[in-house]
């Protein structure tokens, strides 16, 4: 089973994210409402991939990224960022960081899971 944790502050996207991904029938999802809720969520339950918002209050998508990539329990994991900012320095600079990949918001659901099976593959 291929464990997913997805972070984002706004509950109807963390619940709209988790059925389509649910969907595969082989995806594991977990969801955090915070920045520093994943960082602890991704050290105990060791995610395949981390789906990450950008932008979150007190600690944004970036700021989450640098302390799970800080962590040696958390660094390996691959992290892809969900973002409204699309524009294409936007993705390069997100990807600059290290990030496995971005994807637009707002996702389509029925699309969602392949997506982030082609970005775990």
């Amino acid at each position: 089973m291929t464990r997913i944790l997805y972070i984002d502050d706004e509950a109807d996207i963390r619940e709209i994210a988790a059925l389509s991904l649910e969907l595969e029938g082989d995806l594991d999802v977990r969801c955090c409402a915070s920045g520093a809720e994943g960082i602890v969520v991704a050290r105990q339950w060791q995610p395949t991939l981390i789906l990450l918002d950008v932008m979150m209050p007190q600690m944004d998508g970036p700021t989450t990224y640098a302390a799970l990539a800080d962590d040696p329990a958390t660094a390996s994991i691959p992290v892809v960022f969900i973002t409204a900012r699309t524009q294409s320095a936007d993705v390069d600079a997100l990807k600059a960081l290290g990030a496995r990949g971005v994807i637009a918001k707002p996702f389509d659901p029925m699309a969602l899971g392949g997506q982030v099976k082609a970005l775990i593959e």
